[in-house]
């Protein structure tokens, strides 16, 4: 029986090179951080009132904003409010809606000339559902305006209408602003609301038109369709019979 021939070095070293594992070896890398927690929706909301706009909250949740400093707020029924925006010039004065009512941003200290103006254009008398908010009040922050993937609660598709601001935004049924209070007419980045808001200036002489309105002429024009509204409302109710 003949033996095999033995192996020289260079075919051993090529055999062992097939039976043994290779080892990789590892590098450490980097050390990488741990993920962020993200950030509460309620402290981005108020980062960007008090941050970008200088305007004071409240502590707590949901945000809200404080009405008598910075601006006061005129409340009425939704309906009558885009029927008055739709007669009054283009402004800049921001304008609000949650639900079925819209506020109205005007210059601090409007809301205690209310009455007085009201009865001066022979409005005192009636019930015309509009709610003054100043010195004191409060209002929950509507959801801040901005472009989809701005990283702010209610910004994109679901607060946007036909338009930027569009009078549907807050009636539409998508999106992360369903029930919750939204801009129309948003607030201009940096503090200088103030130089945007209706003021009681200078008593206008009636039926005047031109220009922002100053806070009478918005007071009439409001009063003027929130008065429609209850007697739409009043004609819709069925008759009683005694």
């Amino acid at each position: 029986m003949t033996g095999s021939a033995p192996k020289t070095a260079s075919e051993a070293a090529a055999e062992v090179s097939h039976t043994t594992p290779s080892v990789t070896r590892l590098i450490p890398g980097p050390l990488l951080p741990y993920p962020r927690r993200p950030q509460d929706p309620d402290e981005r909301i108020r980062g960007w009132y008090e941050n970008d706009l200088g305007w004071a909250t409240v502590p707590g949740t949901p945000v809200r904003l404080i009405a008598g400093r910075r601006f006061d707020v005129l409340g009425v029924p939704a309906a009558a409010g885009h029927a008055a925006l739709r007669r009054l010039a283009p402004g800049t004065a921001p304008v609000a809606v949650r639900g079925q009512r819209m506020w109205l941003l005007v210059a601090a200290g409007s809301a205690e000339e209310l009455p007085g103006v009201l009865r001066w254009l022979e409005w005192g008398g009636l019930p015309l559902d509009i709610a003054a908010i100043g010195a004191g009040g409060t209002i929950e922050a509507p959801l801040p305006p901005g472009p989809p993937g701005a990283g702010l609660p209610g910004q994109g598709a679901g607060v946007r209408a036909s338009g930027p601001w569009g009078p549907d935004a807050a009636r539409r049924p998508e999106g992360p602003a369903q029930g919750a209070a939204v801009w129309l007419r948003p607030p201009g980045a940096g503090c200088e609301v103030e130089a945007s808001l209706p003021t009681l200036s200078a008593l206008p002489t009636p039926g005047a038109t031109g220009g922002a309105p100053d806070l009478v002429r918005l007071v009439d024009t409001v009063a003027t369709e929130c008065h429609r509204v209850r007697l739409r409302r009043a004609g819709a109710q069925p008759l009683a019979f005694s």
